[in-house]
């Protein structure tokens, strides 16, 4: 099992008393976090710029990690408009959101779009991790099919590609990711132990206990109190997809797949807790994630809103269609504030996970009704181990290449080197 990165891994001491200029830096994560179907960006754009900015009513559940974040107004994705394929808005949003590149319109077996964002990450850093990437999703994927005006399903249920042709899946249940990020690398291995897990009833804990008695002892006190409270984590998150997996089993009729918790909100929860202790245990260090798929017609009745999601994004300026959007929006907000507040938890040296991380949080779609794809919502969180001057709301000119910002976070997670061009770049993204 993967174990959080401890200071005694990093001989501080010895390594500033041989070279004092030398210093021991924690690795930098690169998350992608998409929300669907435009935004009300009336009550998302903060009014005043810099660091003089209030945070309008969809972005009030980031106020305990304001300090931490940039607003960043003005990016487009160019490649996300119709530039002569007429409609399907939705499809090519969630193809282009890390692509930065024009989907092929088809609904047939040649789709091409092109290689994102966090895989060209992933191939030039992945090797420092057991996984390269990890893709995480709320929506059962498709690979086939019309799913948007002609365009495949593999363009609505993907975000992250691995070639231009391939999309990587999002897995969706969290026991299928828990056993990814902590059971053995050999199929058959893993399929023994988690077999024997789960007639015993025991948890993967207790087959590593011993070897973790024995490291506590050879830990400073810092290090035994994070080891203690990781391994906390671990059992509390296994506990609870446990618990997500009997509710499921007594339910009559329902033929969901066994692992994904009942409530939307709960999926999306222990899948960011998830994510958080992928990042924790340097399981990996980039990762994608699809809060809802493009074009997803989820109704969220328990804030209110008993209509689909996409059909209110075709509000026509109705000002109540608007306010369930924003109603919406929020919702998405808090459970981002609620993974910065995981991140942040979690001490790392002097600072904490967030302050190694680099999140993006945002679409492709502006205005839902419009389906626009300039000026789109997009936060960045997470200050990149000390290379990002977070606390700010910066408005940049109109149609700004949003590829201009994934190159300049390649290179700060080392993986720029090199590339001048992503997409449809036009340089690097200043003043972050």
């Amino acid at each position: 099992m993967a174990l959080p990165v401890l200071d005694a891994m990093a001989p501080l001491r010895a390594l500033a008393a041989e070279n004092p200029k030398a210093a021991f830096k924690h690795p930098r994560r690169l998350a992608f976090l998409y929300i669907p179907n435009g935004a009300d960006m009336a009550n998302w754009t903060p009014q005043g710029e810099g660091a003089a900015f209030d945070l309008p009513p969809i972005l009030e559940p980031l106020a305990p990690y304001q300090e931490d974040i940039l607003v960043l107004s003005g990016l487009a994705h160019d490649k996300a408009r119709p530039n002569g394929d007429g409609a399907g808005d939705h499809a090519r949003a969630s193809a282009t959101f890390l692509t930065a590149a024009q989907a092929r319109k088809t609904a047939g077996a040649d789709i091409h779009v092109g290689v994102s964002i966090d895989q060209v990450a992933a191939t030039r850093i992945g090797h420092h991790t057991r996984l390269p990437s990890l893709e995480l999703g709320c929506d059962k994927g498709q690979r086939s099919g019309n799913c948007d005006s002609g365009y495949s399903c593999a363009y609505s249920f993907n975000i992250s590609w691995k070639t231009p042709n391939t999309p990587m899946p999002p897995e969706v249940d969290p026991r299928l990711v828990f056993e990814r990020l902590f059971a053995g690398d050999r199929p058959a291995e893993s399929a023994e132990a988690r077999a024997r897990r789960q007639h015993q009833r025991k948890s993967i804990l207790d087959f590593v206990q011993e070897d973790a008695q024995r490291l506590r002892a050879n830990l400073g006190y810092t290090d035994q109190r994070k080891l203690d409270e990781y391994l906390t984590a671990v059992r509390e998150l296994e506990l609870r997809i446990e618990q997500s997996e009997k509710f499921q089993a007594a339910l009559p009729d329902v033929s969901k797949p066994t692992g994904i918790p009942e409530t939307y909100e709960r999926h999306l929860r222990l899948l960011f807790d998830l994510q958080a202790l992928a990042f924790q245990t340097d399981t990996t260090r980039i990762s994608s994630f699809i809060l809802a798929h493009d074009g997803s017609n989820r109704p969220y009745p328990w804030i209110g809103v008993s209509e689909g999601h996409h059909d209110l994004s075709h509000h026509g300026n109705d000002e109540a269609k608007k306010a369930k959007i924003a109603r919406i929006n929020r919702f998405h907000m808090e459970q981002f504030a609620y993974f910065l507040g995981r991140l942040k938890a979690i001490k790392e040296g002097e600072g904490t996970l967030l302050d190694n991380c680099m999140i993006v949080y945002g679409g492709a779609i502006s205005d839902g009704d419009r389906h626009n794809h300039d000026n789109l919502p997009v936060i960045l969180a997470g200050r990149g181990g000390g290379t990002i001057e977070t606390g700010r709301h910066l408005r940049y000119p109109r149609n700004t290449p949003m590829a201009n910002l994934f190159l300049s976070l390649l290179d700060r997670a080392g993986a720029g080197q090199g590339i001048e061009r992503f997409g449809d770049s036009s340089g690097r993204l200043a003043r972050i």
